[in-house]
Order: C-alpha cells, then sequence, then structure tokens
C-alpha cells in the first residue's frame, strides 16, 4: 500500500505561535495578548526562556513554529537585534508559504517601512549584525533582511503608544 504525503502531516498542536523579543515586550504587550489569548480559548506558544545571545534556535521552537495554525509576529525597537527572532522569522514565512500558515504582523512601536526597509533601530542591527560577518553569516543577513521585507507587506496591526 503506497504512502500519501498527507498520512504525516499532524495537525496543529498550537492555535498561536508568538514571536516576540522578549526584553521589549514579554512584561508588557506580549503578556497581556497571552493571557487574553488563552482566556478566550485559544491554545497560544509563548517562550518563556531568556535566550542566550547567539545561540542557536532551540528545536522545540522551530517545531513549535511548524505545529502552529497561526504566527503573531511583535516587531518591536530591538526584534532585528535578536538572531533567534530573526531565525524563527525565516521559518515563519516557510511555514506560511508551505503549510499556508497565517501570519499577522504587529508593529509595536516600531513603523512598519522600517520592518520593510530595515530602518531605524532595525537597521542599527542590521548595521551590528554586518560588523566582521563570514560569508555564510552575510548570506544568512540577506535571508533575514527578504524575510523582513515580505513580512513587512503583509497588512498587520500597528500599535502606538496609549
Amino acid at each position: 500500500m503506497a504512502s500519501t504525503s498527507t498520512s504525516s502531516i499532524s495537525p496543529p498542536m498550537y492555535d498561536v505561535f508568538l514571536s516576540f523579543r522578549g526584553e521589549d515586550t514579554r512584561k508588557t504587550f506580549t503578556d497581556h495578548l497571552y493571557a487574553d489569548l488563552v482566556a478566550n480559548g485559544i491554545h497560544t506558544f509563548r517562550d518563556n526562556e531568556e535566550l542566550e545571545m547567539g545561540g542557536v534556535i532551540a528545536p522545540e521552537l522551530l517545531q513549535a513554529i511548524q505545529e502552529s495554525r497561526v504566527s503573531i509576529i511583535i516587531f518591536s525597537e530591538n526584534y532585528a537585534s535578536s538572531r533567534w527572532c530573526l531565525d524563527e522569522l525565516v521559518k515563519i514565512l516557510e511555514c506560511q508559504k508551505i503549510t499556508n500558515q497565517i501570519v499577522v504582523p504587529v508593529f509595536y512601536h516600531v513603523d512598519p517601512s522600517e520592518v520593510r526597509k530595515q530602518t531605524g533601530s532595525l537597521g542599527e542591527a542590521f548595521i551590528r549584525h554586518e560588523m566582521d560577518a563570514t560569508q555564510e553569516e552575510s548570506e544568512k543577513i540577506q535571508r533575514w533582511r527578504a524575510t523582513l521585507t515580505e513580512i513587512g507587506n503583509i497588512s498587520g496591526f500597528h500599535v502606538q503608544d496609549q
């Protein structure tokens, strides 16, 4: 009996995956959003670990992204300074293209054009990433830039000061 490719696809484990820069929004916007989602019965993945600078993204996070119906990306001032966040973003875009995962950007105190064009604090983060980058790292940085441009063009929510 021949197996089909759909037999290996499992149903999503999470309704929502939250991608965010912990130092910017963990104790404020992200905590409130997470609490509201859970209170409304939405099974949500939020990483509770403070991540090491320069560390490799954990396989559990990549799996959680793959096993989510929706990814909500909370772009904030320091989002692009985290290699971990940028690696998550690449995976999220990959899942959007392969599994039609819904991607919802939230622009938290950053303008959507800063994400699309990598200007402002996001541009400054890329200058730091590019300093002394190897050829392999430079190629990865270009993938991050392309991903930010693509996701920055998705209609989302722009959150300013309350």
